[in-house]
């Protein structure tokens, strides 16, 4: 019969190999793991080598090619949409059309398109957008400066397009703690000699002409040799005191309307998905 010291030392033996066997396992899982974040993706590839050029390799556009990555407009397209727009192309736009390269590679470059998106998906954006178009056109009075398509003021930035691909955050602080450099345009008031009065934003200037547009959106052209006096006022500055004039709750809600305003330059409906 084997003595006890004899015992111990195999069962020792055998933890020792097994642990070792583990422990080179799972070292082995990491290195795999490591060498496919690495190794660049099938559709990884083919964005590098076709989209890149003009969406950017980060997909968030270039001088040939819009922000398709983080814009929600070309977020909220489904799967099926924008594998008809890579495979088709958009001549309108200048794109080419990709089907050479088959369904199932277009396939994996919108599946590597939904990763630059983070996820596949547009974040959600806390607040009420109804409210928000409230506060927008009524207490917040940002309509008294600013447009939103065909309504508001022209004295501030047209902002229908703004908040496309700005996350919430950032559209929050340009309202709570704006650029004191982000005044836009010059105000007057002209006076011409057949007693016309005009009020509004100086949109061009040289030393001959003046083009106004006034607060009903019409521009008017005027020769200064024609003008009895030329007021300039300076440029309405964005207010730094929303902070404390509006709630919290009341800032996400002006945000979420801001981020959900559809696009101008939207990307154009493809129709219905069809199996």
């Amino acid at each position: 019969m084997p003595s006890s010291t004899a015992t111990i030392p195999r069962y020792a033996l055998f933890f020792v190999l097994v642990a070792a066997g583990l422990r080179a396992h799972t070292q082995d899982k990491q290195t795999e793991y490591q060498n496919s974040r690495r190794t660049p993706s099938a559709g990884q590839r083919t964005f590098t080598t076709r989209c890149a050029g003009c969406h950017g390799l980060d997909g968030r556009g270039g001088e040939r090619a819009p922000n398709i990555a983080s814009n929600p407009q070309v977020q909220r397209l489904s799967d099926l949409q924008l594998q008809r727009i890579v495979a088709d192309g958009r001549p309108d736009f200048g794109m080419p059309a990709f089907r050479l390269i088959g369904p199932s590679e277009v396939k994996r470059v919108v599946e590597y398109l939904r990763t630059l998106q983070g996820a596949g998906g547009a974040a959600t954006i806390p607040g009420d957008p109804q409210e928000g178009r409230l506060l927008f056109f009524g207490k917040a009075g940002c309509s008294s400066c600013h447009r939103v398509r065909d309504e508001g003021a022209f004295f501030g930035p047209d902002l229908s397009t703004y908040a496309n691909g700005l996350p919430a955050k950032e559209i929050r602080r340009a309202i709570t703690s704006p650029d004191p450099s982000s005044a836009h345009g010059q105000l007057a008031v002209a006076r011409t000699r057949s007693g016309d009065i005009f009020t509004g934003a100086i949109r061009n200037e040289d030393n001959f002409s003046l083009q106004f547009q006034t607060t009903d959106g019409i521009f008017h052209f005027v020769v200064k040799a024609d003008l009895e006096s030329l007021e300039y006022q300076p440029p309405p500055s964005m207010p730094t005191d929303y902070g404390e004039r509006l709630s919290p709750q009341q800032l996400d809600d002006l945000v979420s309307y801001l981020h959900r305003l559809k696009a101008v330059e939207d990307v154009p409906s493809t129709g219905e998905d069809q199996p």
